[in-house]
């Protein structure tokens, strides 16, 4: 399985939950998972706790669409896709 994912975009994702204080566990968790991904190479634990950010990005952006940047969403939903 090839998987392409972007530190940029997992970084971003990350600074924004904590920025927005939505999921302090979801928080930890995904960044446990990067770090994890990180030493071995495993994109398991990304992808599933990205899916998560994202259904959790794409409903506070219904609420306020300022509030997460589009291409933030765009940019998770290709790490999720792949």
């Amino acid at each position: 399985m090839s998987v392409k994912i972007s530190e940029k975009t997992i970084v971003s994702t990350l600074e924004k939950l904590e920025k927005l204080k939505l999921d302090e566990k979801l928080h930890a968790e995904l960044s446990w998972c990067w770090n994890s991904y990180k030493y071995d190479s495993n994109p398991v634990g990304v992808i599933e706790k990205s899916k998560q950010v994202l259904e959790l990005f794409k409903a506070k952006r219904e609420e306020n669409s300022r509030a997460i940047a589009k291409k933030l969403v765009d940019d998770l939903e290709k790490i999720v896709l792949n």
